[in-house]
């Protein structure tokens, strides 16, 4: 059954589950959280993912894909050159012309997709209230 969430992100009708296209490793966690760390690590964690295409980005390159700078273009309009990946992606320049550059994501950056994948499913949850 295909449920439509375009309210929540106006893409993700393209995506059935992200869950499908990531294989990781759930290691145990070893530090211990209370309220003020828990809360200063998400705080951290989300602004690894600030920035205004940063998540649309992310979801275009799961599942081990490689695009092109025109092809994140033509799927993000308004999208700038001027992108910052901060480890979660990454950025291949080759020396040719015309210029190509290719896009995708580091292993660590493909494993936030369980993490996004559960944030859509949580947002999902608001709209059937």
């Amino acid at each position: 059954m295909h449920v439509a969430r375009r309210k929540v992100w106006p893409y993700t009708h393209l995506i059935t589950s992200t869950h499908a296209n990531v294989r990781y490793a759930l290691k145990s966690m070893a530090r211990k959280y209370t309220p003020v760390t828990a809360a200063e690590d998400v705080e951290a964690a989300l602004g690894l993912l600030e920035g205004r295409w940063k998540l649309v980005i992310l979801f275009h390159l799961f599942g081990g894909k490689v695009l092109r700078f025109s092809d994140l273009q033509r799927a993000i309009p308004n999208i700038t050159q001027k992108m910052q990946t901060d480890g979660i992606g990454v950025r291949k320049a080759y020396p040719e012309v015309p210029p190509k550059v290719q896009y995708s994501l580091t292993a660590w950056g493909q494993g936030r997709c369980p993490a996004l994948d559960a944030i859509l499913k949580w947002a999902n949850l608001r709209q059937k209230m």
